[in-house]
């Protein structure tokens, strides 16, 4: 532990530059527990960490990484203990504090969950942050009524991590699930994660987008944002509701008032990151049990720290299959 490896980006000539570099427990910030990095994983917003203007990263050097697991080493908390396995997404993880990209991370005990029974490590990071977003979108549904019974419940940018759990989780739970990708390649990989039809993007985004339309979904995990989430806000079934995620087709938002008090649909916002510690353990229990997909390996490819930069251009193109996992 006197020395150890990370991967670290930064700033040469204006330019983001990422390198395998060496370093030591003091080099790390502050924070009351120090772990032994088992997984990480690589998210959209970890590929910005990575680009000249992701504008995620504000200081350099930094290491990366905004989600990881791995066993307590040393604690000032009493809430751990060492060998206790633990996992971490969120807050400043990889953002202003260093992150999973490193064999050793040291954070506030805050930010850290006791990892569930029957949830290893590794499953832990294929959901990661993605896996958390999506399970978030999936309870927000469900309490808002929107009920395996009730409907078809859409899943947009659905090749995607948060995209893919989502399905998977929704087909598990039993709601007939329908997928909705760019990519039509994609079609059997979409079924075997439990969709019952893939629909084309196209679909969609086709002609104007109506004040009301036909009511077609009794809800939508939305992954994508832009024009896509102002399409489905008027083809939502009475009393529907769409848990919104997600930015890659746009920041915009097109819409009327009709379909929220002619229809009483619900527009709910999931944010992943500073959610609160009781619902952060709330869906990391449900991930571990009722949520927890058969085929994980299914949505995931595993890879060593050094081939993370090589992902980075796959991700910021929308080209990701399901979730990457970081070894460490």
């Amino acid at each position: 532990m006197d020395s150890f490896k990370a991967l670290v980006v930064d700033k040469v000539n204006g330019e983001v530059v990422a390198s395998s570099r060496v370093m030591k427990v003091e080099d790390l910030p502050e924070g009351q527990l120090l772990i032994k990095v088992s997984y990480s994983s690589i998210n959209y917003k970890d590929a910005l960490a990575f680009s000249t203007n992701g504008n995620i990263v504000k200081n350099y050097p930094f290491v990366p990484g905004i989600d990881l697991a791995g066993v307590v080493v040393s604690s000032s908390d009493d809430q751990f203990q060492e060998g206790d396995e633990i996992v971490v997404t969120g807050y400043k993880l990889g953002v202003s504090h260093f992150g999973g990209f490193s064999s050793f991370a040291r954070v506030p005990a805050e930010w850290a969950v006791k990892l569930p029974d029957n949830l290893t490590l590794k499953e832990a990071m294929i959901f990661g942050t993605a896996g958390f977003t999506a399970a978030l979108s999936v309870l927000e549904l469900q309490e808002a009524g929107v009920l395996p019974e009730s409907g078809p419940v859409l899943v947009t940018g659905a090749t995607g991590g948060v995209g893919s759990v989502a399905l998977a989780i929704l087909a598990r739970l039993g709601y007939e699930a329908v997928a909705s990708t760019g990519k039509a390649e994609m079609t059997d990989y979409l079924l075997g994660l439990g969709a019952k039809r893939v629909i084309s993007r196209d679909e969609l985004l086709s002609g104007e987008i109506p004040a009301l339309g036909k009511q077609l979904w009794a809800g939508a995990v939305d992954c994508v944002g832009g024009k896509t989430l102002s399409s489905i806000l008027p083809t939502l079934q009475y009393g529907g509701a769409v848990a919104a995620s997600g930015l890659t087709g746009g920041t915009e938002l097109a819409a009327t008032v009709f379909p929220f008090i002619l229809r009483g649909i619900r527009l709910i916002g999931i944010d992943s990151v500073f959610a609160g510690m009781n619902r952060r353990k709330q869906v990391w229990q449900l991930l571990s049990s009722d949520y927890k997909p058969a085929m994980l390996d299914r949505m995931s490819e595993e890879i060593e720290l050094e081939q993370v930069p090589e992902y980075v251009p796959v991700i910021l193109k929308g080209q990701s299959r399901g979730r990457v996992v970081v070894k460490l």
